[in-house]
């Protein structure tokens, strides 16, 4: 293997374990919208920080979590370092998340948006390991125990909207500790993503061979313990038992429609959805999606809560 290519290996094992924290650079109260800053404990511990944002007269409520390298505001992926990420992708435009809230609460919900560890303004967690959901699991378990354990929220009926990452860490959470989400009554989940299947595609944009990854998947484990086929939620959408919701950018670039497929497929549930956004190679119109066409998921949420 070359010097260039080993380095390009390098760099993209070292995101695993380092990587340039977002700021929040949109707050709810920009959009009209009162909210109360909160933080709880993860399943494990680790402080995570978050905005509850209050629907009067209502007792339905949906948490929020995020995709890799955002927060609950969004990525200002219009800068850099944040720009880099996905630019040679065409996703080098801002992603502000605040719509999305504005929208589920002027449809009736209470929101809690959180950061997952080593995110946002979050604590961090396993030295700061990124694990594609296994210990990112802990944060959903930890969401779920704050707004039960709240006085006004506890008696709430609770629907998911997790998305990316967060939707890995959703499945696998319902893989370790299904008594959690009894009494969920559903999940949207936009572009839930198989490493394995995204380092593959990066490989092929930077032009490097397809036989370099097992070297990749040896760097990946001598820096966070796992290899790339363990991130993979395909066998943990198995232990979903909720109604759920899939939507994913057809010809994304940093993916294949096969494995949000195979994702879907493995979901064993009658009432489960899968829905395609066509028109675009771009990752981030997956994120901005409900933004610009809120119809199916306000409709999801509503039909089950």
């Amino acid at each position: 293997m070359d010097t260039e290519t080993e380095q390009k290996l390098d760099r993209i094992a070292d995101g695993f374990v380092s990587w340039p924290r977002a700021p929040l650079l949109h707050w709810p109260d920009e959009a009209g919208l009162a909210f109360e800053p909160v933080f709880f404990a993860s399943e494990d511990g680790v402080p995570l920080e978050g905005w509850l944002i209050p629907r009067e007269g209502s007792d339905r409520l949906v948490i929020c979590n995020h995709p890799r390298w955002f927060n609950r505001a969004g990525l200002p992926s219009h800068l850099e370092p944040w720009k880099s990420f996905g630019s040679a992708a065409g996703n080098d435009f801002e992603v502000n998340f605040i719509p999305d809230y504005r929208l589920l609460h002027d449809a009736g919900y209470n929101v809690l948006a959180y950061d997952m560890r080593n995110f946002g303004h979050s604590g961090t967690g396993n030295g700061g390991i990124f694990t594609a959901g296994i210990y990112e699991s802990r944060d959903v378990i930890g969401s779920l125990a704050f707004v039960r354990g709240r006085p006004d929220t506890g008696h709430m009926r609770v629907g998911l909207f997790s998305r990316c990452m967060g939707g890995n860490a959703t499945m696998y959470a319902m893989t370790r500790r299904p008594e959690m989400f009894e009494g969920v009554r559903c999940l949207v989940s936009p572009q839930p993503l198989s490493p394995g299947v995204a380092l593959a595609r990066a490989l092929e944009r930077l032009g490097i061979d397809a036989d370099a990854m097992p070297a990749l998947d040896r760097k990946i484990r001598l820096r966070t313990s796992y290899t790339i086929g363990q991130f993979s939620p395909v066998p943990w959408a198995a232990h979903v038992r909720i109604p759920t919701f899939l939507y994913q950018v057809r010809d994304d670039v940093y993916t294949r429609p096969s494995d949000v497929q195979a994702m879907f497929d493995n979901i064993p549930v009658q009432d489960k959805k899968l829905a395609w956004i066509e028109g675009s190679t771009r990752r981030w119109d997956g994120y901005t999606h409900f933004q610009r066409q809120p119809q199916e998921v306000l409709a999801w949420f509503e039909r089950y809560m």
